[in-house]
């Protein structure tokens, strides 16, 4: 559950700090007051798109924390795990700050992560339903996301493996394409990657070859600091009376004591080691020097030599290993092209195949989305049952695509448009959803939807936004009980302008906003007691007026929601 919100210059809020409960909470209030911008707080903290407009007037961030308790086992837990993130108790604290420039920054446990790592997080800790979701509901290309998420255990491996074929086969195509261009077209680039073969073939390269060049090149430019330290070097240790001599005069002391004394034996042994050490370095500096030749005409070799390296991977790649993976790969599409014909016909065949194979993992797609449609259209049903929609009609259909200009009849999500109809009235034929559904019809099937998938979600918070619009009496009481019905499992937050939803909610947020004395608008939330819930609700049912008579029915309006969460 959210358990705490703190909210610092974003938008018309100056400072707000909220404590919340399980069960259902409402938030009321004049239009404007800022309810929903509470709602738009909530979301970016689950990593909705954020803007600079966020940002109250004058200030340079907007501040965003909450404070979520969730069980050991919750899979928001598991993916913190995943990422190294710690979380102690249960506890997850999701941060977002947005600047005036609208740069967002995010923190999990006080660890910066990325947005979409904040979005991976809340999306399983925070499901916001608001009104554009009817708009959602109203674009047909969106029925099969709904479908899969239903029945997803089942669908989501199947279309996995049909995801992967759909992908070959579009490869396969874009292949295809590419060997099927004009005669003109393929000719030019047969020609230039002919000639950039040639160029890097012909340039003999090996891999380090420059870094071994550059290392040469240092030393031949550094040769008389080199040959002088060397021999200078060896001097020091060879030459009479100097290192070497002094290390064996020093061995030569203690030759004849060290066995008087073990800690003198143990130097005598670490000299001795040194001596020879020594000895050997020295012959090493003397085989240097002997060997040192400086050379201008090398020097000039390796200059020019670079200069073509460099060139290259100016041309192919920022070294010689990209250079050589770069001609490898064009070697492979000289030959490709070179055999056109040949190429064009194994992949037709093999996109022949793999449309086969893509046909089969489509009918088996089908196949299992209808089972799981009339799974939904019977829970859906049962659904509506309860919110005054029993003689609605529910259905899932399936019409395959038709073939297009590409020959292709199968898109990225199946063989099938897949669409939700609907009719609700008895006797009339189904029709689309899009076309025929009321604004109070979407909200209950969007509701029942919702109810149907917080089951199988295990989302924390569910959060609804003016989700009853367009209904009133005893279908507005059903969605009221039918909201309260989800807080049992899940924390429930609603913005209404329903007095049944008031009256129903375990917790009531009354929302206002004043002008100050600086002529700044700033929003307050107040939570109310039982006789301010009384008066609220009063008002909701009243308007502007408030009598006797509406304080009585908002009375008895709580008495009977009361009377329904003990009996639920």
């Amino acid at each position: 559950m959210l358990a705490e919100l703190s909210i610092k210059n974003f938008a018309i809020i100056e400072a707000l700090s909220l404590s919340f409960e399980k069960g259902l909470t409402v938030l009321t209030g004049e239009t404007g007051a800022g309810k929903s911008i509470i709602i738009d707080a909530i979301q970016l903290l689950s990593g909705g798109r954020g803007s600079s407009e966020y940002v109250r007037f004058g200030e340079n961030k907007a501040e965003i924390e909450g404070l979520f308790f969730v069980d050991g086992q919750h899979k928001a837990i598991k993916k913190l795990e995943e990422l190294g993130i710690e979380s102690s108790e249960g506890m997850i604290v999701l941060q977002r700050n947005i600047s005036h420039t609208g740069k967002s920054v995010c923190r999990i446990n006080n660890k910066l992560v990325t947005l979409g790592i904040l979005r991976e997080i809340g999306g399983t800790l925070i499901d916001i339903h608001g009104q554009h979701e009817h708009q959602d509901l109203m674009q047909s290309e969106n029925h099969v996301t709904l479908l899969d998420e239903y029945g997803k255990t089942l669908i989501y491996p199947a279309l996995q493996e049909y995801r992967k074929l759909y992908n070959k086969f579009n490869q396969l195509n874009k292949q295809r394409k590419h060997l099927s261009e004009n005669e003109q077209k393929i000719a030019h680039r047969l020609d230039l990657i002919q000639y950039q073969l040639k160029e890097i073939t012909e340039a003999n390269l090996m891999n380090n070859e420059d870094e071994q060049l550059s290392e040469e090149k240092a030393k031949l430019s550094n040769f008389e600091k080199l040959f002088e330290s060397i021999g200078s070097a060896y001097e020091a240790l060879s030459q009479d009376n100097k290192g070497l001599d002094w290390v064996g005069h020093a061995m030569a002391f203690l030759d004849g004591v060290s066995e008087l004394d073990g800690e003198l034996q143990n130097i005598h042994e670490a000299i001795t080691n040194s001596f020879y050490v020594l000895e050997d370095a020295t012959s090493q500096l003397r085989d240097k020097l002997d060997h040192l030749e400086y050379n201008p005409s090398r020097l000039d070799e390796i200059e020019e030599r670079l200069n073509e390296i460099n060139m290259l991977k100016r041309k192919y790649g920022d070294s010689i290993e990209s250079i050589l993976e770069y001609a490898a790969g064009i070697e492979e599409e000289i030959e490709t092209l070179s055999n056109r014909e040949k190429h064009i016909s194994e992949l037709e065949k093999e996109l022949k195949d793999t449309a086969a194979a893509l046909q089969l993992e489509g009918k088996n797609l089908r196949a299992i989305r209808k089972k799981v449609a009339d799974s939904l259209v019977e829970h859906i049903h049962a659904e509506l049952k309860s919110l005054y929609m029993d003689k609605t009609t529910f259905a899932v259909q399936f019409t395959p695509l038709e073939t297009n200009q590409a020959n292709v009849n199968f898109s990225k999500n199946g063989i099938d448009q897949i669409e939700f109809f609907i009719s609700t009235n008895p006797g009339e034929p189904l029709k689309p959803l899009t076309k025929t559904a009321s604004g109070g019809e979407l909200s209950r099937i969007m509701l029942a939807l919702k109810t149907i998938f917080s089951n199988q979600q295990g989302i924390t918070s569910i959060i609804f936004d003016e989700v009853d619009t367009g209904v009133s009496g005893r279908v507005a009481q059903a969605m009221a009980e039918k909201i309260q019905q989800l807080s049992i499992t899940s924390q429930v937050f609603c913005i209404t302008h329903l007095p049944q939803v008031a009256a129903i909610a375990d917790s009531h947020l009354y929302i206002s906003k004043e002008i100050t004395n600086d002529n700044r608008t700033v929003t307050h939330v107040t939570k109310l007691s039982e006789n301010e819930k009384v008066k609220e609700v009063a008002r909701m049912i009243s308007g502007v007026e408030m009598t006797k008579l509406t304080k009585q029915h908002a009375k008895e309006l709580i008495k009977l929601a009361s009377k329904n969460k003990s009996s639920s």
